[in-house]
């Protein structure tokens, strides 16, 4: 069974840059459209980013649009959030899921797992 586990996350500044990760368990992901989402304290889980398995097209959300990069590398079998220009309400913790992926609407399906935490702060 396909179990995905977050990375990267941590503490910077504003403007800061972190690069998160989701690697595979137990399967590859590979063959899984990915995304990830993002919940922070008192506010629903709010998807981020995702990115298809067959043409690596994706989709971001208008808050982080043109801050955050979502990037595959089939060859690590890994999935990337690069995420710059990092603001105060982009603290949260930070989930990768499969999803299905499909005209730019990415359902989610699977287990969540533990994320990882990211914290924007002076």
């Amino acid at each position: 069974q396909l179990q995905l586990v977050e990375s990267g996350g941590g503490s910077v500044q504003p403007g800061g840059s972190l690069r998160l990760a989701c690697a595979a368990s137990g399967a590859t992901l590979n063959y899984h459209s990915i995304a990830w989402f993002r919940r922070a304290p008192g506010r629903e889980r709010e998807e981020v980013a995702c990115i298809s398995t067959y043409d690596e097209s994706t989709h971001y959300s208008g808050s982080v649009k043109g801050r955050f990069t979502i990037a595959r590398d089939n060859r690590k079998g890994t999935v990337y959030l690069q995420m710059n220009s990092l603001k105060p309400e982009d603290a949260a913790v930070y989930y990768c899921i499969t999803v299905h992926y499909k005209g730019n609407i990415c359902r989610p399906f699977g287990s969540w797992g533990q994320g990882t935490q990211v914290t924007v702060s002076s």
